[in-house]
């Protein structure tokens, strides 16, 4: 009975985490900044924070009614870390604070009768990314704990027109 109680209270833990991630995230789509017919065709576009609560997922989905509007779309993660530095003996001669950015950017080409099909995007810390060790011959690693996702945001935004069709920020 007690180890169903403990994972119990495991499982609420994880849910309520999840649940306050998700409820962070704000989307907005202004209808203004698009071409005139822009509609959804197929799928849906929602952004997640993974399991690891540092991995950000977009889904793709797929745009009708553009024209022959191009569109960019950019998905930037914000990092905080502790980068702790390593000696060729093993011993931590350095740790340092830093924060870092992952981009993952695609620009999106209007294909035959107006249809623009959006890639799903992704991303999540990487160390090469970091503020590097001060030392060329010491090892970066992210100190246990951290990194931290701090913030991310997804834009769509049409070529030749002011202001992004979709926004979604988080957490």
């Amino acid at each position: 009975m007690r180890r169903i109680l403990i994972a119990l209270t495991v499982l609420l833990a994880v849910g309520m985490t999840a649940t306050a991630a998700m409820a962070a995230i704000q989307e907005t789509i202004t209808f203004a900044n698009a071409p005139s017919g822009t509609h959804f065709q197929s799928g849906d576009i929602e952004c997640t924070v993974g399991a690891d609560l540092l991995t950000v997922s977009c889904t793709g989905f797929e745009l009708a009614g553009v024209g022959n509007t191009n569109a960019n779309v950019v998905l930037t993660a914000t990092y905080s870390a502790v980068i702790d530095c390593r000696n060729h003996g093993g011993n931590i001669v350095e740790s340092h604070e830093t924060t870092f950015d992952d981009t993952d950017e695609d620009v999106v080409v209007s294909r035959k009768n107006g249809r623009l099909a959006v890639p799903a995007e992704s991303v999540s810390p990487d160390l090469d990314l970091a503020e590097p060790c001060p030392n060329p011959n010491w090892t970066p690693e992210f100190h246990p704990g951290t990194p931290t996702l701090d913030s991310f945001t997804y834009t769509l935004t049409f070529d030749d027109i002011t202001g992004a069709f979709i926004t979604i920020t988080g957490p």
